[in-house]
């Protein structure tokens, strides 16, 4: 009986045992949850912007600048004829008639209704040109040229006279054809002036010893004294790779003016002025040269 009794104990303790709640620990917590979500998506996302990714190259822009060769001669020699009629005129009804006429073929109707009056019927001077320079042509849109001259006239009124130099641009227009026709009339401009730009000077820094500066103008001397005459034969001996050309030439050597000289290696450079009388004009003439030597068995010179 008593061992009945201690079974039905031990099976009432087993079904207890077996009833009590199991408490699970992480794997169910909201947290964990969220970050197996931000795990998964952020696996999701990489593997996406690695098949989705944009190659990146750094992208070097080099810009093509085309030189437009343009054949200015006709322009130029257009201009030439307009300047010599437009400032050419003589004190008399008929001469200034003339030059209204000429002037018709170089300007369009507005620009020769623009000029009609600018030469007077009572003006008391006549003009005739001298000179001309064409300084510039520039393209200033398609078959649009702007031209800058400039005119030396002799004015003369009575038994006075006197010269005068002014510059002006006009515009022209140039068609398909090559025809020409002046769309500005001649307005006042300027010319370039001298610079201020001086070149640096060259300076003997110390690396030609004395016997190599004394063997180098003794043979300067003698080539530059017989040089003017000199055939290209008898240049061969003193020049290689034609560094200077045969000039034929009645001069006379006179001297060197600052001779400047600077070795690198086997080659000295030399800077100097050779200053020459010419015989058939009796002036000085003085030409600067910028040389290399190399010596073999003699000096030479090969640039």
């Amino acid at each position: 009986m008593k061992n009945i009794i201690r079974k039905k104990e031990k099976q009432t303790v087993e079904t207890k045992l077996s009833k009590a709640k199991v408490k699970s620990v992480g794997t169910r917590k909201k947290s964990v949850t969220v970050l197996w979500i931000v795990l998964i998506s952020s696996l999701v996302f990489g593997i996406f912007k690695n098949f989705t990714a944009i190659d990146q190259h750094t992208i070097h822009e080099r810009e093509v600048i085309e030189t437009k060769m343009i054949d200015t001669n006709a322009i130029e020699s257009f201009t030439k004829n307009f300047v010599k009629n437009y400032y050419t005129w003589e004190n008399n009804k008929e001469s200034i008639e003339r030059r209204e006429e000429k002037l018709s073929l170089y300007l369009t109707e507005e620009l020769q209704a623009l000029n009609i009056d600018t030469v007077r019927d009572d003006i008391p001077t006549s003009s005739s040109v001298s000179d001309i320079d064409i300084w510039s042509v520039s393209e200033e849109e398609d078959n649009a040229y702007a031209v800058v001259y400039a005119v030396e006239q002799k004015i003369t009124e009575d038994k006075d006279s006197q010269r005068i130099r002014s510059t002006y641009r006009i515009l022209l227009h140039q068609d398909n054809a090559g025809n020409l026709v002046i769309t500005k009339n001649p307005t006042l401009w300027s010319i370039p002036h001298k610079s201020d730009f001086e070149p640096q000077q060259p300076e003997s820094d110390g690396t030609v010893g004395s016997d190599t500066e004394k063997e180098v103008m003794e043979f300067l001397e003698t080539f530059f004294t017989f040089y003017p005459t000199a055939t290209d034969k008898e240049l061969a001996y003193y020049v290689k790779n034609n560094a200077l050309p045969s000039i034929n030439k009645d001069y006379t050597f006179s001297e060197f003016i600052n001779p400047v000289l600077q070795q690198s290696g086997d080659q000295v450079q030399v800077c100097l002025s050779v200053q020459y009388l010419d015989e058939t004009t009796k002036v000085t003439q003085v030409s600067q040269y910028v040389l290399i030597l190399e010596k073999d068995t003699n000096w030479m010179i090969v640039d």
